[in-house]
């Protein structure tokens, strides 16, 4: 099984990058970078799937508040697994989005809801490029996935789609692919899990009346201001992303090559 021929039902957002293309026209292999939410949903028939591709590492992006209170990962056979927590306490929507997925009472964030959720979201964005625990998850994960005994590589964050999504756009400007093919990748978040942020929301209407769907949706989504607020971050602090990358996180050439090398047919 190669390319994107698979599907994860208890992971609807997961997806393979391969076949973008990067530096010098080359493309991203198959089946080495897998984008996903965590796992802890997956159904007995999506083992199988997993299992064939063959995860040698996962990188867990969650901190340990959120996997104490989530399933636990359901993993075929016995890959690598390396916690790298991008965590702030500080920024109450990584609890925010945890609570929604586990149907938890949203009522202790009502501060979050009228300072306004696409606010926070963006806040925090401009973290993931400046925030300590973000730098080294970000620059952790990255040196793994440099390292050929570590791929294919799956990583996740809780639900897939924000810290997961920045470590793709890092890896993925390291590899040489171009922001519109990054960004069209980071916005099929929304499509792919349509339904099941429908249901989602639905069941927090059915559990707690009048509560504030236009709060809630924004933190359930991914938004191009988002991804804007990030970028605009990088450029304000380091003035480019390779930049970024070398001082920001301390990719230094050698790892930009090896990324390219084992990553890039």
């Amino acid at each position: 099984m190669t390319g994107r021929d698979w599907q994860l039902v208890g992971a609807p957002n997961a997806r393979d990058l391969g076949g973008m293309v990067g530096a010098d026209g080359r493309r991203v292999r198959p089946g080495v970078l897998l984008r996903t939410p965590a796992l802890g949903r997956l159904i007995d028939e999506d083992l199988p799937v997993l299992a064939k591709l063959g995860p040698a590492c996962v990188v867990d992006l969650r901190d340990d508040s959120e996997m104490a209170v989530a399933p636990p990962d359901r993993l075929p056979g016995e890959p690598r697994v390396v916690h790298l927590p991008v965590h702030d306490a500080a920024h109450p929507v990584f609890t925010y989005v945890s609570a929604m997925l586990l149907g938890h009472d949203l009522g202790a964030y009502a501060e979050l809801a009228r300072q306004g959720t696409p606010a926070a979201m963006a806040a925090i964005y401009r973290w993931f490029v400046t925030g300590e625990s973000a730098r080294a998850g970000f620059s952790a994960a990255v040196r793994l996935a440099a390292a050929p005994e570590n791929l294919p590589l799956v990583y996740h964050c809780s639900a897939g789609k924000d810290r997961t999504g920045w470590l793709t756009v890092v890896l993925l400007s390291a590899l040489g692919v171009d922001e519109v093919t990054i960004r069209a990748d980071y916005l099929a978040n929304n499509r792919l899990t349509e339904s099941l942020r429908e249901v989602i929301l639905e069941a927090l209407r059915q559990r707690q009346p009048g509560l504030d769907v236009d709060a809630v949706r924004p933190v359930l989504e991914v938004r191009a201001e988002y991804l804007d607020a990030a970028y605009a971050e990088v450029r304000r602090v380091h003035g480019s992303f390779g930049a970024y990358l070398r001082d920001g996180l301390g990719i230094t050439d050698e790892i930009v090559a090896a990324l390219r090398t084992h990553l890039l047919d």
